[in-house]
């Protein structure tokens, strides 16, 4: 068990260690169980902590406002919109201000090339951790809470074949930063990932090419197809979702979808979907999951997100369970 994280900032999975992350299941694991029990954890009393947001959330704000308050702190959220950010104030004197009234900066900023280097120059000037509630290439606190989630379904991951598919939406353009973080961090755990998209929705050449590298090191494998039934075939999980073609959909682009979300491009992709039909090629018990919120009956059919091979709540239960974790492990002590 590694335990040199103190005061670590938290922006890509990729700066951690196989083996810190492991620390973080471990101790999210631990958290989870005490919750159940109704055992107190005041691992971060007196603490307090800021959660920054450029677009919305129900998931990742809640779980980590509930989870500072059941570890003894206070969360305070606070929307861009209403902060002198929106009167041009940067990053560096947002950071350091902050970083002198509390114990650590959350922040989702999802707008395509100004999220993570926003979270870096906070980064850079803050003397507290910066956490990455979700930016335009990552989502660490989703990807640990889907490897947790996965690990407690399947205890054996490697040579297991994982499936993250592209799926038709017509919500809003989402960013790519799910299926990054998910491409770069299932390889490091021996699992045969596959990544099915329909041409012009690939994701930049260097995320390949560090999930290869992931692959090669760890035992598992990369592969890479337009064919959405091979992706399915014989799957032990399958993460059919939506994300935005980064070099034209993104460019200004939000969570909430400042850009024209349906196009015919997009229409032309509309048989993207995950259906029962579909489930029923991938192994018998093949798992769905989704990070949420899901465009149903366009990404999904009902039948499938709402059956019995649906483990989306689980994964959204591990949220709180692995934000608590992050947190404890990063701003915990005294």
């Amino acid at each position: 068990m590694q335990t040199v994280f103190r005061g670590r900032h938290f922006i890509n999975l990729e700066d951690f260690t196989k083996e810190e992350i492991d620390t973080m299941l471990e101790v999210s694991m631990e958290l989870k169980r005490k919750f159940a029990m109704g055992e107190d954890t005041p691992y971060l009393t007196n603490k307090t902590g800021f959660l920054m947001f450029f677009e919305q959330s129900t998931r990742t704000r809640n779980s980590m406002e509930a989870g500072m308050a059941q570890l003894g702190g206070h969360a305070g959220f606070l929307d861009s919109s209403t902060m002198q950010v929106a009167h041009g104030e940067t990053a560096k004197d947002t950071a350091i201000i902050l970083s002198r009234f509390g114990h650590m900066i959350a922040c989702r900023y999802c707008n395509w090339g100004r999220g993570n280097a926003y979270l870096n120059e906070m980064a850079r000037w803050s003397s507290v951790p910066i956490m990455n509630l979700q930016c335009d290439l990552y989502h660490p606190f989703q990807g640990l809470a889907d490897l947790m989630t996965i690990k407690e379904k399947l205890p054996d991951l490697r040579r297991k074949k994982i499936s993250i598919i592209w799926a038709y939406a017509e919500s809003h353009k989402k960013p790519i930063s799910v299926p990054v973080t998910q491409v770069l961090l299932f390889p490091r755990y021996g699992m045969d990932v596959w990544l099915a998209y329909p041409e012009g929705w690939e994701l930049p050449d260097w995320v390949i090419d560090q999930a290869r590298a992931n692959a090669e090191k760890h035992g598992g494998t990369l592969t890479i197809t337009h064919d959405e039934a091979a992706a399915y075939k014989d799957a032990d999980i399958v993460i059919p979702k939506s994300w935005g073609n980064w070099v034209t959909d993104q460019t200004g682009a939000t969570e909430t979808g400042a850009s024209k979300v349906i196009d015919d491009a997009l229409i032309a992709n509309k048989s993207w979907k995950c259906t029962e039909a579909k489930m029923a090629t991938a192994s018998k018990d093949v798992m769905y999951m989704h990070a949420l919120p899901a465009d149903r009956n366009n990404e999904v059919e009902d039948s499938v997100i709402d059956g019995p091979h649906s483990i989306v709540y689980d994964a959204a239960e591990n949220r709180l369970h692995t934000a608590k974790a992050v947190m404890t492990l990063l701003v915990g002590g005294k």
